[in-house]
């Protein structure tokens, strides 16, 4: 039987995997109650602060915030930027400092990227999470639990295996990363899996094997086919996976996940 409190903690969870995560009142309100009132809440004016008089300074004044390079010209920039990484660890300082996403702007902070860079296996996922960007690590949620289970479930774990995502920061809400979000962080990404260089690449959901392999089909026609990735210095295989929050949703499709990670498990043994 589910307690209470279990039942509210599974409920926060949901929320947050859904991208909730702020209040929009001081106090709970039952919008089914009959009896709930239809008078909209007077904002509280803030305190007025000590009038002072202007003080004179001679620094020079501020110029008006750059506007964002076109999306095309991100594109070149990121595609510029990403080419002069020689280390990961030189790729991730790039990033850091790169501002032709409008991502980073609403962002906390960059996820880049989890786990053993010289590992032979790596998993590319599509975005962060609420989780994600609070620790700055990818898959560190409820979906991310599960990769967890799935990946120990074949003798893998983080410090086997590198774990990254299409785009690096987190979209608002948890929304879906626009094209042309995706188009910008690309380049980074194909850098990442080219300075990796792992034997084994693992798509995880639809959105990252179309983006990688450039293939057109759903996820459900595509996992657990094995294809051919060109890294920039060599071809290594490349399989695509369902998501695992998709498999949270959907729970029965986790032995078709299982299929997969059995064929991931005897590539990287051969």
């Amino acid at each position: 039987m589910t307690l209470p409190a279990d039942a509210a903690r599974e409920l926060l969870a949901f929320y947050l995997e859904a991208g909730v995560d702020a209040l929009v009142g001081d106090a709970p309100v039952d919008r089914f109650s009959d009896t709930a009132s239809l008078t909209p809440v007077k904002p509280v004016a803030p305190p007025l602060r000590e009038q002072t008089a202007p003080r004179r300074t001679t620094a020079a004044p501020v110029s008006a915030a750059a506007a964002p390079p076109a999306p095309d010209d991100a594109v070149m920039a990121a595609r510029e930027a990403a080419r002069s990484a020689a280390s990961l660890e030189e790729l991730r300082r790039i990033l850091q400092s790169f501002e032709g996403c409008a991502l980073r702007s609403t962002a906390t902070q960059l996820v880049f990227a989890d786990g053993n860079p010289q590992a032979r296996v790596m998993f590319v996922g599509e975005a962060p999470g609420y989780e994600e960007d609070r620790e700055g690590l990818p898959f560190v949620g409820r979906s991310g639990k599960l990769l967890d289970r799935m990946m120990a479930a074949i003798g893998l774990d983080r410090g086997n295996a590198y774990i990254a995502n299409i785009v690096p920061w987190r979209p608002p809400g948890n929304r879906t990363p626009t094209p042309q979000e995706s188009s910008i962080c690309l380049p980074f990404t194909l850098r990442q899996i080219e300075l990796a260089n792992p034997d084994v690449l693992v798509c995880l959901g639809g959105p990252s094997a179309q983006t990688l392999l450039n293939i057109k089909d759903g996820i459900t026609k595509t996992r657990g086919r094995w294809f051919t990735y060109h890294t920039g210095s060599r071809e290594i295989r490349a399989m695509a996976t369902l998501h695992p929050a998709y498999l949270l949703r959907q729970p029965l499709q986790k032995r078709l996940a299982w299929r997969d990670f059995l064929a991931i498990k005897k590539a990287l043994a051969g």
